[in-house]
């Protein structure tokens, strides 16, 4: 089976990604995470907020961001408003508040096809790397590297892994979509 590590990593690699597209999707609740692909200017070095702010969630639907340096609350403040997450800091000169507002049933309704899309597309990868693990198969078969029975046995293993992975992608999206759908 270690013959199917290489693969296997691939298909893992879709649902890591998954997972990491899924983080920027907010769902209403407060999650740190959405704050990991922002950036302040510090020193001319583009740093995340995680290095420069400690960052606590007190509420269900409150992050809070306090700086290190109170020089850095104005920088934070810009860049966050610069992001795409929609959410207005409020800045009170010692923390910034972000508060998640409730989104509509229309809204979570969006966001529950857009986790689907995400679904979707991270199993059309694991589809893709079991497309090409196949082909290299049937080349080997072909070159006389394996026979057919070996190429049998290797196509069954091969779709017994995608199982398990569409398997995982499903997990992964129903429970997005629970927490959505969650008021």
């Amino acid at each position: 089976m270690s013959e199917y590590k290489d693969i296997e990593n691939k298909m893992s690699k879709a649902i890591s990604a998954l997972k990491e597209e899924l983080v920027g999707v907010r769902a209403g609740r407060a999650n740190p995470a959405i704050l990991d692909k922002i950036t302040v200017d510090y020193y001319g070095v583009p740093t995340p907020i995680n290095q420069l702010a400690s960052i606590s969630v007190p509420e269900a639907r409150v992050i809070v961001i306090q700086p290190w340096e109170a020089r850095l609350l104005k920088d934070i403040e810009k860049a966050i408003q610069k992001s795409d997450i929609g959410i207005n800091p409020s800045n009170d000169g010692k923390v910034i508040r972000l508060v998640f507002p409730v989104p509509t049933e229309e809204r979570r309704k969006e966001l529950t096809r857009q986790v689907k899309k995400f679904g979707e597309n991270a199993k059309i990868a694991v589809r893709n790397v079991r497309r090409d693990a196949i082909e290299e198969f049937k080349t080997q078969k072909k070159n006389s590297e394996i026979t057919e029975d070996d190429l049998k046995v290797a196509e069954n293993d091969v779709q017994k892994l995608t199982d398990k992975y569409i398997a995982e992608i499903d997990k992964v999206v129903e429970l997005k979509e629970k927490e959505i759908m969650e008021v």
